[in-house]
């Protein structure tokens, strides 16, 4: 109405109408140009010429196609030769590579996942329903289709090639009856067994080849025209030749994979020719939000984010590497988790960062003309330069165990109550449960930072086994004077007590516990804060724990739950190796057993549940005199169950849980025995030497030592298992596993088994419904992540 009867109001409407249009179209076509300010770094670039001109002219590869994509940009090189005999030929970026195990990700994994979001495929849905061949009397009939994506299914890596066999059908069958080295969900280990047995799951769920699914139903959508399996490239000298087998001639065309070669060239982990530009629409479509035309977001997302288990350290998607020690490519500066790639054993690789919008193809023939070509090095030197090329900066240096930058710079609970001023203690009377790891990063005490601090007024002090300073190694500590502060310190390590007083917590407001645990049950520090927590309660004392990191993990769960009485070294029914810290057994140990107590757990910052101590670069005390490493602390819970029988543990030596021994064994036959276990992550050295203290002092010994080869497959209970038993076999007159084992196992059934001459697997079988049942009582109480 205003409108038509005042002109000039009208025209000033308009006129602002139009101005803002204006703006509007200004300001958007600055943001529309602010999507092209992106520009790849050249020193990177220039970096990576001469980082790939090197290996070539190392004779590393014969040559390579480099494709970097990020923010819409490309940068695209070849370098060297595709073929150097029977004659060179110049590398093209039109050169078809065998991808090898790119199959995995680029044809075997899309397809599964297209499947399964058809609802034609369960993940979760046990393989054995597809695969009826594969039933046997191991744990194979519970392998899932999700387990066999991330590698966790426990077939072996590959199908055995001694005998002389061909054909598909023959593969197959082999495959589902390939033999268990793990139980399913148990342990990561890659493995070409998986991939076969899903491409024929792919085969038989959507009644086509994976030839022909892949080409149907992902390539010819995203326009790949020269990828698939069989390739009919023309001219067929753009194919990249591999290996020259001498007499045999040189693989040209036909898949380099000796059992895809033997299954005629389709199999689902290896057999896919491709090129960089058509790996790049694959790629380039699933970093885009929408862009894959026949798999939604969400499935993307679900693929490429971590799905291995929390008790599994390698990260890995359905069929995406995300952090394993096969994803060198990722370089040091792409994070460590949020990106995912593969490689080929050809010399492929690829990454993609969706944070950076990012993603690099490297494809080489490094076994072009034998298999003596490198590529590792080069492709972690690439992953890097690639990274700096975007703009991403340098990550912090991470400690041993590829700690991630969460991790690297943890704060116990008493870093994390400094810096919040003492909040949970202003005002109070306190009495300080601790010992010499009660510590802050900069390594202050404790003790000293209560004491100083001006709104806390510090009582008391109680100390647990191995005393204040963690210096004796006694069964009986007395009481005395802290000489910096002055304060009582009363000893909860005596023989005829081990539980705050009435008379000791009388005028406290609250008890604090600051003591570094190392994941074992029968640690005994764990049952001096349960002892606490109880005298706590009775006398109406609220109860601060200040948290510290699991040294070993918290990621793994070992052993048998207690069957037994309550015993100092056996405080709760946990598992020998809880995977918990002390906050969280404190709230477990306050809840199940129903102590009316007011806690507060002071946690951990920074710290992710499956790192070790050595990735949070917190400082390292001995927690106990005999406990002087990483190393013997992760060997603890299994070499500790033998300490009271009647071999050295090592006490009183340099290494004590390192090794064992008695001078009534033949070092040689020990570890040959032992040695033929092939326990994972272990190896076994035969040794003599002669401690100066404890059991066996100053007798020569014969023994083993251990060394761990790989943490996360080491298993240290079945080593304790294995060695109680190798001793009751091969010196049953001399060893006492009857009368001494169960002291620390706790667990009358199982010593039960071995004593009987049981296999291990049957002596666990016997513990492992209590596991699982620990394992769901513990999760209400856990309060860290895991790299996730």
């Amino acid at each position: 109405m205003i409108l038509k009867s005042n002109p000039a109001v009208r025209i000033s409407v308009i006129l602002a109408v139009v101005l803002l249009l204006l703006w509007l179209v200004v300001h958007l076509a600055g943001a529309a140009d602010s999507s092209t300010d992106f520009e790849f770094r050249e020193a990177p670039l220039s970096a990576i010429d001469d980082a790939i001109a090197a290996a070539i002219g190392r004779h590393e590869i014969p040559g390579a196609v480099l494709w970097i994509e990020s923010h819409g940009k490309t940068h695209r090189r070849v370098y060297g030769d595709r073929a150097l005999i029977p004659s060179r030929e110049p590398l093209t970026e039109d050169t078809v590579f065998d991808v090898a195990s790119l199959t995995k990700v680029l044809a075997t994994t899309p397809a599964i996942m297209l499947l399964v979001e058809r609802g034609q495929l369960d993940l979760d849905g046990k393989a054995l329903a597809l695969l009826p061949e594969m039933a046997g009397d191991d744990d194979r009939e519970n392998i899932t289709v999700r387990q066999m994506l991330t590698h966790t299914s426990g077939l072996l890596p590959v199908v055995r090639r001694r005998e002389a066999w061909w054909g598909y059908d023959e593969a197959i069958r082999r495959a589902c009856q390939s033999e268990m080295w793990a139980r399913p969900g148990d342990e990561w280990r890659y493995s070409d067994v998986n991939f076969i047995l899903l491409g024929e799951i792919v085969r038989r769920v959507s009644g086509r080849s994976l030839d022909q699914f892949a080409r149907e139903e992902i390539y010819q959508p995203l326009d790949m025209g020269d990828t698939g399996f069989l390739p009919q490239a023309d001219p067929p000298s753009r194919i990249a030749p591999t290996e020259d087998r001498g007499p045999y001639g040189l693989i040209r065309g036909v898949v380099h994979d000796p059992v895809a070669r033997r299954m005629d060239g389709v199999a689902g982990h290896a057999g896919l020719f491709s090129t960089s530009s058509d790996i790049a629409k694959l790629l380039r479509a699933q970093l885009n939000p929408g862009g894959m035309p026949f798999l939604k977001t969400e499935t993307v997302s679900l693929m490429t984010r971590v799905q291995t288990p929390p008790n599994i350290s390698a990260k890995r998607g359905l069929g995406w590497d995300i952090g394993s020690p096969y994803s060198g490519q990722r370089g040091d500066r792409f994070p460590p988790l949020g990106g995912y790639g593969h490689t080929g054993w050809t010399g492929t690789c690829l990454w993609i960062d969706p944070g950076s919008e990012t993603f690099y193809i490297l494809l080489t023939n490094r076994n072009h003309p034998s298999e003596s070509g490198k590529i590792k090095q080069l492709r972690h030197t690439v992953g890097s330069l690639v990274a700096e090329a975007v703009g991403i900066e340098k990550l912090a240096s991470p400690s041993a165990g590829e700690a991630d930058t969460s991790s690297s710079r943890a704060l116990n609970g008493i870093d994390v109550l400094v810096a919040d001023k003492f909040a949970p203690l202003v005002g109070k009377r306190v009495g300080l449960i601790t010992n010499h790891t009660g510590i802050d990063r900069q390594r202050r005490t404790t003790i000293d930072l209560l004491a100083e601090a001006g709104n806390v007024e510090l009582v008391a002090l109680f100390s647990p086994e191995h005393g204040i300073r963690g210096t004796f190694d006694t069964a009986n500590i007395d009481d005395e004077v802290d000489q910096r502060t002055g304060l009582p310190i009363h000893s909860l390590y005596k023989a005829d007590n081990k539980k705050p007083s009435a008379a000791q917590l009388s005028g406290l407001d609250v008890l604090v516990f600051d003591i570094q645990d190392i994941g074992c049950r029968f640690y005994t520090y764990i049952a001096t804060m349960g002892n606490a927590l109880e005298a706590a309660a009775d006398q109406d004392v609220s109860f601060v724990v200040l948290d510290r990191v699991n040294p070993i993990g918290g990621h793994r769960v070992e052993g048998p739950v207690r069957d037994g009485e309550r015993k100092f070294t056996s405080w709760h029914n946990i598992p020998v190796r809880h995977g918990m810290t002390v906050g969280e057994l404190a709230k477990m140990f306050v809840a199940e057993n129903s102590i009316d107590v007011d806690l507060t757990v002071v946690p951990v910052k920074g710290w992710l549940r499956d790192r070790y101590f050595d990735a949070t670069g917190l400082p390292w005390v001995n927690p106990s005199p005999n406990m002087r490493s990483l190393t013997e602390a992760l060997l603890y819970p299994g070499i500790g169950l033998l300490e009271f029988t009647n071999i050295s543990v090592g006490r009183g030596t340099d290494t004590p849980f390192e090794l064992v021994g008695a001078p009534w064994i033949d070092d040689a036959e020990l570890a040959s025995e032992l040695s033929a276990l092939k326990l994972p992550g272990i190896r076994f050295t035969p040794i003599r030497y002669t401690p100066n203290a404890s059991v066996h002092a100053d007798q020569e010994c014969g023994g083993v030592r251990f060394t761990i080869t790989d943490r996360e497959r080491c298993r240290p209970i079945d080593i304790g298992f294995a060695i109680a038993a190798a001793l009751h076999r091969l010196y049953p007159e001399h060893y006492n596993l009857a009368e001494k084992f169960n002291v620390l196992l706790q667990h009358p059934a199982s010593l039960k088994r071995v004593d009987s001459g049981d296999s291990f697997e049957a002596v666990e079988q016997g513990w492992r419904t209590e596991l699982e049942k620990f394992g769901e009582r513990r999760q209400s109480f856990l309060l860290y992540p895991a790299s996730r």
